[in-house]
């Protein structure tokens, strides 16, 4: 079990936000601060990411045992879960094992399926790619940002994720030099089952899932909601409301921030 670092914002019924891989709180700072009117809003670093403790394992069992440690620790059920691609799978795991402690669940632009598809231009390849990157870069070498950009561009040719990536540079107080804050080891020996994510098959006893409201939020540009899941969707939960942003892809929150906050909004 992983004690969770997370940024709280507001007062009022508690929403809790679950970033993707390579995220953390901190991209969801606006967000969370929009959010605030309403909500005691909970912005977690889900192991492995942020300012969370690393760890060997990186298992949706084991983030999903973290969320429920971290829910009772800070006494929150009910709560709104709202999670973004790796987390909406960890919010979805999550809801069916706990449905008490779900008062709403909100899936920002990540299905119920498995992504695990061992072609060269797929999901596992890319991430795969970045992994080995970040591992063989090594930041203790490092004072300057920028020199970690240049090799960063060396390796990755998409100046969106390299800008992404160094989100998770930090300082060290003591050397002054840089570091990585998110495990890149433990995240590159699970990748499979990060890609692959929620398996319809550990929902297969809980089906038909009523017990709570599910919202997902795709963006129309991204890959990872398409027409074909929705009827998977509908067999999960066949109450599930799903709602479209125009013009976004699978950052949807970064890219319509206002539309994706007025989607949230109207669920809740």
């Amino acid at each position: 079990m992983v004690k969770l670092h997370f940024r709280r914002e507001g007062e009022g019924e508690p929403l809790v936000i679950l970033h993707g891989l390579y995220g953390s709180s901190d991209n969801w700072l606006g967000v969370s601060r929009k959010l605030s009117s309403k909500y005691t809003v909970w912005a977690v670093d889900l192991r492995n990411h942020g300012r969370s403790p690393h760890h060997p394992e990186h298992t949706y069992k084991a983030m999903r045992d973290d969320l429920a440690a971290f829910f009772e620790t800070h006494r929150l059920e009910p709560a709104v879960l709202l999670g973004h691609s790796m987390g909406g799978k960890v919010a979805m795991y999550f809801a069916a094992d706990y449905p008490q402690m779900v008062k709403k669940l909100i899936v920002a632009d990540i299905a119920p399926r498995d992504y695990l598809e061992l072609e060269e231009e797929s999901q596992y390849f890319l991430h795969r790619n970045i992994l080995l990157a970040l591992q063989e870069i090594d930041l203790s070498q490092y004072t300057e940002r920028a020199r970690v950009e240049e090799r960063l561009a060396e390796k990755i040719g998409d100046p969106r994720i390299i800008g992404f990536l160094m989100k998770n540079t930090a300082r060290d107080l003591h050397t002054h030099r840089l570091k990585w804050r998110l495990n890149a080891p433990a995240l590159y020996d699970h990748l499979e089952e990060i890609v692959a994510g929620v398996n319809p098959r550990w929902l297969d006893d809980r089906i038909p899932i009523t017990s709570y409201p599910v919202v997902f939020i795709r963006g129309l540009n991204s890959p990872y909601i398409t027409d074909h899941d929705i009827p998977v969707i509908r067999t999960i939960y066949p109450e599930a409301r799903i709602v479209d942003i125009p013009d976004a892809g699978h950052w949807l929150h970064a890219e319509q921030p206002e539309l994706f906050l007025q989607a949230v909004a109207e669920c809740c």
